[in-house]
């Protein structure tokens, strides 16, 4: 896989010369191709060079149009556009850029037709269109003993998804940036380069994915964290957790510089369903354990290669971990205790072979089921009859004095409702008493005082 428009020739470092922290990224224009072509092709039947392995100061000084030395560098006339990566100790100010003639480039000083900049914690990334040609200067804290880049063709080297993946599944995927033909070395690199991959649904009304929307997977590291083996070895590592709907999905690499973003989209792929399906036999008896199954489908996988690990969850919470070794078939099954009414969930992994052989593991959608309280004090029941105690509670009786609970339960709402009734009534003839009262006293006075007069 491979992303174009931009490569990096990685020189070998200079035995005489401390290399300051720059990285110089060409962005190629037609004139800058041509010029480099031409030195190429010339070099190349003098027998002088190999395109992606350059000292720095040859004795023709023509291969490597930006020779650098003491925070110095020529840039060419024939360069339509240039960006510049100066990697500069953590925290410290921006660089600053002096041109041939004197005048000087700032962060907060610049052309903004001509330069755009980026300044990060690490480094500052420069671009500049047309920029004078000359010796140059770069003023700051920047590392030393590190490497100058010329950039025409940045490849991402990725390696490719298994033919058969699973929901649920994760896979490690490893991918490297290269220069040309050429793997960069740097491990300054990773801080300036962002590598993601998006898996995008292909909406095929025919599988589960129809309609879902883009989902990103991961980014890839070189930190020495999660599934990367080790830091600054330049082998970024992509921890794929396929915990998404099965179906058709294209996976994208994006390659993001902060001024560059490049893509590259891989051929789709199709997510296969869970091969594993857990089911519960739920246990009519407190003392007697749950059942639980899992179920094999062997149209993908191997079913006498697949280990299971994980844990109950019981209703109060208390986990338990539990394991299934190697076994034959297409079912494993083993116990959960029956502890109380309640919630209870079971979360597996799965660890085993494809039909192809290829080694894999996934994590199970978890299980929940749930225990009624009845279920419960009927079975207490039922143990009580067979214990053969003499005061033996049969389930007809337990559920007769429950009918009769819930029977004086009924009686005792409708006393209570008939007696709120009353007390309204109760309450609305007063009112309409004291109403009737004050009406006649009202026509009383009234007529009293029409006498009067």
């Amino acid at each position: 896989m491979e992303i174009n428009k931009h490569y990096c020739v990685n020189p070998k470092k200079n035995k005489v010369a401390s290399w300051s922290a720059v990285f110089i990224f060409v962005v190629a224009s037609f004139s800058a191709e041509a010029f480099m072509t031409s030195d190429i092709e010339k070099n190349k039947k003098e027998g002088k060079l190999n395109k992606t392995k350059v000292e720095y100061y040859q004795n023709d000084n023509i291969t490597n149009q930006v020779p650098y030395f003491d925070n110095r560098f020529r840039l060419d006339a024939n360069l339509d556009e240039i960006t510049l990566i100066f990697y500069r100790k953590s925290g410290s100010k921006p660089i600053i850029l002096i041109r041939p003639d004197g005048s000087k480039i700032r962060v907060n000083e610049f052309d903004h037709k001509k330069v755009q900049w980026f300044d990060d914690r690490t480094f500052d990334m420069i671009k500049i269109k047309n920029p004078m040609p000359g010796p140059w200067q770069a003023v700051g804290d920047i590392l030393p003993h590190s490497q100058i880049l010329v950039v025409s063709d940045i490849k991402i080297a990725v390696e490719p998804l298994p033919e058969i993946a699973f929901s649920g599944e994760t896979l490690k995927v490893v991918g490297r940036l290269f220069n040309g033909d050429e793997a960069i070395d740097s491990p300054h690199f990773k801080n300036v380069v962002k590598l993601d991959v998006n898996f995008y649904s292909t909406n095929n009304s025919a599988y589960e994915n129809f309609g879902a929307d883009a989902i990103k997977v991961t980014s890839f590291r070189d930190d020495g964290y999660g599934l990367d083996e080790y830091a600054n070895d330049n082998i970024f590592t992509g921890e794929f957790i396929l915990d998404f709907a099965p179906g058709e999905w294209q996976p994208v690499y994006l390659v993001k510089l902060p001024m560059v973003t490049r893509e590259l989209r891989q051929s789709t792929i199709l997510l296969q369903k869970t091969p594993v399906a857990v089911s519960v036999v739920k246990s009519q008896v407190t003392d007697k354990p749950h059942q639980i199954l899992l179920t094999i489908d062997p149209s993908y996988v191997d079913p006498n290669s697949l280990i299971f690990q994980g844990e109950f969850t019981f209703p109060d919470r208390q986990v338990e971990p539990f394991s299934i070794m190697e076994s034959h078939g297409e079912t494993r099954s083993t116990t959960m205790a029956n502890t109380e009414p309640g919630l209870y969930r079971i979360n597996v992994s799965a660890f085993g072979k494809t039909i192809t052989g290829r080694e894999f593991r996934l994590v199970l959608p978890e299980y929940t089921f749930n225990v009624e309280a009845t279920n419960q004090l009927i079975a207490s029941a039922s143990v009580e009859a067979n214990s053969g105690r003499a005061d033996t509670i049969t389930v007809d009786l337990l559920a007769k004095t429950a009918q009769e609970k819930e029977l004086a339960l009924l009686n005792q709402q409708q006393a209570q409702n008939k007696q709120d009734q009353e007390t309204i009534l109760l309450i609305v003839a007063g009112n309409g008493v004291i109403i009737l009262i004050a009406v006649v006293l009202f026509f009383s006075l009234r007529r009293k005082k029409a006498k009067t007069k």
